[in-house]
This record gives structure tokens, sequence and C-alpha cells, in this order.
């Protein structure tokens, strides 16, 4: 079934039904090696089949995606609606953004703004939409930078008024911080984040970027490995950012292996391609970079380095002038 449908993983179940209760049983099957991943039975009243259906719906879904992508902090996003369509159009918005590309992210847009109208009161779609609109501004695509940032950050104050402890918020809170230059109130707010759940990816990934925009390379690094660790097949963002980090400290083999991870995962992923370029053309791989920087020109033909330069809130010139300077040695203008 898998080979005639040419997936990896298959879910198989049966449903049992006696008076007004179902028994329902799910399991992940690894079609390669025929080893369960995941199992489960599930008792429940038949009094309401529809809600019976959008449960189960939910929490499947939501258990396959702790399996086999982003770990536990998946159930915080579940816990946070009871609303399914609200849940599905949050969780193929966050697909849609991790792709970083323009489309994708313009379509992702759209399903966030559609998840909030379904539900109001869903934190976890705020914060979608504002990784949107910063995505927004780096991706080129926002007419107005400023007025962008100011848009995500209008959500996710919307989304930290309807859960204030809600770490991922802070965690991206922080991030927009360091991108209008307000680097110690940056690495407060992801602290906090951190401290709020040591166990989110997503806090740790964001204290490792606020720490390395704020010139503290080195330091951006373990926060990168343990968010890494706690989500094991994370987006690219992951594995890019830590890529460039080994990059500035001069490890440039760890660097590329990060980055080509990356631009493998997603080739195109604007960013991914972008470091990437950056990497080779520190390392002194000058053909190699010269070639990806013609990728970044593919996916985004306006591409240019003068408003680059202008969304690059590094805290220390030599930081930004480092990436620049990486770049327009690979031919970029």
């Amino acid at each position: 079934m898998a080979e005639e449908l040419g997936v990896r993983y298959v879910l198989e179940g049966s449903v049992k039904k006696s008076g007004d209760k179902v028994r329902i049983t799910a399991q992940l099957i690894d079609a390669l090696n025929g080893h369960h991943l995941w199992a489960k039975r599930y008792d429940r009243n038949l009094s309401d089949i529809f809600a019976v259906q959008d449960d189960l719906t939910k929490e499947i879904i939501t258990a396959l995606q702790v399996k086999l992508t982003e770990g536990e902090q998946v159930r915080a996003a579940a816990k946070g609606t009871n609303n399914l369509e609200a849940y599905l159009k949050y969780m193929q918005a966050t697909e849609l953004i991790n792709r970083i590309n323009p489309q994708s992210n313009a379509m992702a847009k759209q399903l966030a703004k559609e998840a909030i109208v379904l539900d109001p009161e869903y934190a976890w779609a705020y914060y979608a939409l504002a990784r949107v609109y910063t995505l927004d501004v780096w991706l080129g695509t926002s007419k107005s930078p400023r007025q962008s940032i100011a848009k995500a950050m209008e959500s996710l104050q919307k989304a930290l008024v309807l859960d204030d402890t809600f770490a991922e918020g802070y965690s991206r809170l922080g991030f927009l911080y360091s991108m209008t230059r307000q680097h110690d109130k940056g690495v407060t707010e992801a602290e906090k984040a951190v401290a709020l759940n040591p166990n989110s990816a997503i806090a740790h990934l964001y204290l490792g970027k606020t720490l390395f925009f704020a010139g503290r390379c080195e330091e951006s690094i373990p926060e990168y490995e343990l968010a890494i660790r706690l989500n094991p097949i994370p987006p690219n963002l992951y594995s890019w950012s830590l890529g460039l980090s080994y990059a500035y400290m001069g490890q440039y083999e760890k660097a590329i292996a990060w980055c080509e991870k990356a631009v493998r995962q997603q080739p195109d992923d604007l960013l991914a391609r972008m470091m990437m370029t950056v990497v080779y053309s520190l390392s002194g791989r000058d053909e190699q970079a010269r070639a990806e920087a013609a990728e970044v020109l593919r996916i985004q033909p306006k591409f240019s380095l003068k408003r680059l330069k202008k969304k690059l809130s590094y805290k220390r010139q030599e930081d930004r002038e480092k990436l620049l300077g990486a770049l327009r040695k690979a031919g970029m203008t």
C-alpha cells in the first residue's frame, strides 16, 4: 500500500460499535520496516457522532504530528482550540510558512486569518499570523517592513492577552525586538520564554536568534543545538540558523553540513539558499557560492543587498558587514 501511494508511513485502524458506544483503534506503521510507531484505542459515546468525529480527528492528527514532526510542542497548539477547522487551518498555515518562499507565505496568511475567524480566541492562530508578517519582511514581499513588523507585534500582543503563559509568543516577540534593534529587550523576552517552558524548541530557537543578533554568536550555538534535540525533525530555520552561527565561529564544515541539510529539505527556501551562499562564500567555496546566489535570485528575482542591509538589525556593524560581504563576493548586488 505504501509503495502504491508513494508514502513511508501508513495510518490504519478499525471501528467497533456496540449500542451507543464506539471503540476506535488507530496505529501508525513505518512501511519501510513494518514497525509500529504509535497506537491508541479510543472509547466514545455516540450521543453526537459529529463531535466524536472532530474530537478523534484532532487527537489523531496531533499524535501523528508529535511522533513525526514537531514533538510535544504540537500538543500546546492543539489544546488552544476546540474548533477542528481552526486547528487544521493553523497546521496548514504552519507547514506553508516553514517553506519560506513568497507564494507559500501568501497562502499561509490567508489560512491564519481564516483560523482566527473560526476561533478568535485561538492564540496560536495569531502567532502564525505574526510569523507570516515577519517573514514578509525577510522575503522582500512587504510594501512597508515597518508596518509588517507592527502588525506582527499586534498579533503577538493579542495572543499574549489570550494566554499570558504562551512561551512561544514571548520568544517571537523577543525576535521582533531584535529586528527593531532593541537587543537587550529582545534577549529578555526570549529568556522569559525559556523560563516559562524550558522544553519548548521554539523558545530555545528564538533565544538563539536574539543572542546572535545581539552579537553573542557563541552563546547562540547551544540554544540552537538544544532546540534541535527537542525537535529532532525541525523546520529549515533551525538548521540554517545553527549553520550560520558555526560559520561566524569559523567552524565551516559544521556550517556547511547544517545549511546543506536545510537546502536539501526545502530547495525553494529563500533564506536557506541565502545562508548557504554566505557559508560557502565565507569558507572559500566561491564557485558553489555563486551557484547558490543564482538560486536566491530564482526564488526572489527582486532580491537586492541594499534592501537586505536595511533588514539586518545586528547590534555589531562587523556582523552585518560579514554577511553582506559574503553575498557580495558571491556576485550578488
